[in-house]
């Protein structure tokens, strides 16, 4: 669940599932005879200026959105299923007063759509990769004062607008030419499924039939609705909370001892929200992690005060209780990603073998084994989708060409930024990164997963231990996963937009256009979006903030723990580790043994590994969300299938859009008039005492 877009929450939708099924069975009355009299656009047509200002705006929306889950709790579910909406949505109502008007010259085609949802994807995913809740904002003074004191001083870079689009723009861009030449294999010879990226073809497709228009209608009506309410109920909630553990967020519904321990419901309409997207088990998961760290763990380890840590610590320091919140939750999250990157490695290359084993017994494109196989490769809309896709070719010269291009100019500017990551060690994460760029690709082809993380924390280890305490290993690890991250994160993205594209028709040259315009907007909003977070929450990555941002302090403290050993550990916390560590693989191996039908009950590890650190109030929002979606299926279950994803991207992007001027009437000084506080009734007789003298 490691912040976010490679997270189980995203990854192991049920909602993908059923889609791709129930479209799968249309696909036999073939999709594409459904548009047979529509004209395929060219590509510079698909390409339209109308496009590209709807992009720039939900843009902007879904940064405000990933940015707050982000610095929140970093549990970001897939939001391609609301990019594609609203810009249908958006784009229907335009062309529909134009056509009204004899204005219309070009009209609203599923390609068009796809351009949208591919560059709002790929702008918002830098809100992701860009680290703004990791290893970029774990960089800062902020976060590392947290850590105890280094034993080679405190190194930090704090944020700073222009460093950090300079950044975004010579590291985002490497992983779009990484894979680039690999797409004809990855999307035709091998046949790749890219759940996520189909899921949102066949929705798109749907879309631009009468009866999905009509569909598509009613959803965007439930999603604005409730978009509405989240807004509004946040600006409401907003008037109480002009102190410091003030307002609805801090309501002790479990009473006052279950709110020390974080055990209460904050009414965020955000996280119910992403608790009717994310599959039941990812919220049970969640509410089980809670319970065995903050309701069993951490009470009996501060039972050893004084033992095991000085009673005279700060209660924020990582010498005491809090490190064993911090690296325990670590090992759990290493564990977990251990395990699913050896996992994916073994599926990617068995599937590679086997894709190669077919492809040499049979040259033949599409491959294939039997009769019924054929049938389906040489089917009306393979060709169709095939002809084109092949049609518009990006020339290998230009994707190799560019690679090296682009990692000159990263090579030489990047020591500039970080004057701790060294050229040698750049040129060591480019020779090795096309190569990750490809396993990556081609395992979330497979399984849906992308261990982008996983692969940043590689290079956090691998680097970090490379540079050395001394001189700056820490700062060195940190900005190496940023390079890492950053290159097989887009590279996975670009072949789940091949997929979408090549499903809906849309030329490889616009979704290679859209990626590369999306991936510039999201280099540039991005940071804007974040500073405003950093500048009108001075609070902003402190424990106690609204704002914790978790996963800074996770990703400084793996450097740190990567360049100065297990010393950086508080007594018998490394024992505890080791068994959490080892637990997290058992629980992995179980869930697997028993397969996918009688796993159910299995918790996940990582996603329990996340209230380690925050607590269990928003895994309660969650189960809230995922409650009323489980009666809203047993009630109607056609209806929520429907309509339940709409409703929660309006939750979410409601709340998600009021931290928007929230965050303004924070930087002009405007503060809350209220403040809503809940005491004991021992407490509030003192006050009262206090008051009356």
């Amino acid at each position: 669940m490691d912040n976010g877009r490679e997270n189980n929450a995203d990854r192991e939708m049920g909602l993908q599932d059923e889609v791709i099924k129930k479209l799968e069975d249309k696909e036999e009355l073939s999709v594409e005879r459904i548009f047979e009299n529509k004209e395929v656009p060219s590509w510079r047509k698909q390409l339209t200026t109308r496009a590209f200002a709807v992009s720039f705006v939900l843009s902007v929306m879904f940064c405000f959105i990933v940015m707050k889950l982000n610095l929140t709790t970093g549990i970001i579910p897939s939001l391609n299923v609301s990019a594609g909406l609203l810009g249908f949505f958006f784009v229907k109502t335009w062309t529909k007063v134009l056509e009204k008007s004899g204005m219309l010259k070009q009209p609203f085609t599923r390609q068009e759509n796809t351009v949208i949802q591919t560059c709002v994807v790929a702008s918002s995913g830098i809100a992701f990769s860009g680290g703004f809740g990791s290893y970029l904002f774990g960089m800062s003074e902020r976060v590392a004062k947290q850590s105890a004191e280094a034993k080679y001083g405190l190194d930090y870079k704090n944020p700073a607008i222009g460093w950090m689009i300079s950044f975004l723009f010579v590291v985002s861009f490497l992983g779009l030419f990484s894979v680039l030449p690999l797409r004809k294999i990855m999307i035709i010879d091998f046949k790749l499924t890219y759940p996520s990226g189909t899921a949102t073809a066949y929705l798109i497709n749907s879309f631009h039939t009468p009866e999905g228009a009509k569909l598509a209608k009613k959803q965007v009506r439930e999603l604005g609705k409730f978009f509405s309410f989240s807004f509004v109920w946040g600006f409401f909630q907003w008037f109480f909370t002009a102190g410091d553990d003030c307002g609805f967020s801090n309501f002790p519904t479990f009473g006052l001892k279950a709110y020390k321990y974080k055990f209460f419901f904050d009414f965020s309409a955000t996280y119910v929200g992403v608790g009717m997207i994310c599959p039941h088990i990812i919220n049970v998961s969640l509410l089980v992690g809670g319970i065995l760290s903050w309701g069993i763990l951490w009470p009996l380890i501060e039972t050893r005060k004084g033992d095991w840590y000085s009673a005279d610590l700060d209660p924020h320091s990582l010498q005491g209780l809090q490190g064993y919140k911090v690296f325990i939750s670590i090992a759990m999250i290493l564990g977990d990603g251990l395990y699913n990157f050896f996992k994916v490695l073994r599926q990617t290359l068995a599937g590679l073998f086997y894709k190669f084993q077919r492809r040499n017994a049979n040259m033949q494109i599409p491959v294939v084994e039997d009769s019924s196989r054929v049938r389906k490769s040489l089917s009306y809309d393979d060709q169709r989708r095939a002809q084109l896709f092949l049609k518009d070719q990006i020339p290998t010269w230009f994707a190799i060409g560019g690679y090296f291009a682009l990692a000159a100019v990263s090579t030489a500017t990047l020591p500039l930024i970080f004057h701790h990551l060294k050229w040698y060690y750049i040129i060591v994460i480019y020779i090795f990164a096309p190569t990750l760029a490809f396993c990556n690709a081609f395992g979330c082809g497979l399984t849906d997963w992308s261990l982008a993380s996983t692969y940043g924390k590689l290079a956090i280890f691998t680097i970090g231990a490379w540079a050395g305490a001394s001189h700056g290993g820490v700062l060195a690890g940190l900005a190496a996963c940023g390079v890492m991250m950053n290159i097989v994160s887009t590279a996975s993205d670009l072949m789940q937009d091949f997929k979408t594209g090549y499903l809906t028709m849309a030329s490889p040259y616009s979704m290679f256009v859209s990626q590369v315009v999306g991936t510039a907007m999201g280099c540039v909003i991005s940071p804007c979006v974040f500073w405003i977070f950093y500048k009108a929450f001075p609070d902003l990555g402190l424990p106690t903030s609204a704002y914790p941002a978790p996963f800074a302090t996770v990703y400084y403290n793996m450097a740190k723990l990567g360049v100065e050993g297990f010393s950086a550990l508080p007594k018998d916390c490394l024992k505890l580790c080791y068994g959490f560590f080892a637990a997290s693989i058992v629980i992995n191996l179980i869930r697997d043994a028993l397969g996918k039908k009688r796993s159910w009950f299995i918790p996940l590890p990582m996603a329990m590994a996340i209230p380690f650190y925050l607590g269990s109030y928003f895994a309660i929002d969650m189960c809230v969300g995922s409650l009323i979606l489980f009666v809203w299926q047993k009630i109607n279950r056609a209806k929520a299938d429907a309509f339940g994803p709409a409703v929660a991207s309006g939750l979410i992007c409601g709340d998600g859009i009021w931290t928007l001027p929230s965050s303004i009437l924070a930087l002009v000084g405007v503060k809350p008039p209220i403040c809503m506080k809940f005491l004991s009734r021992a407490t509030n007789t003192k006050v009262d005492k206090y008051l009356g003298s």
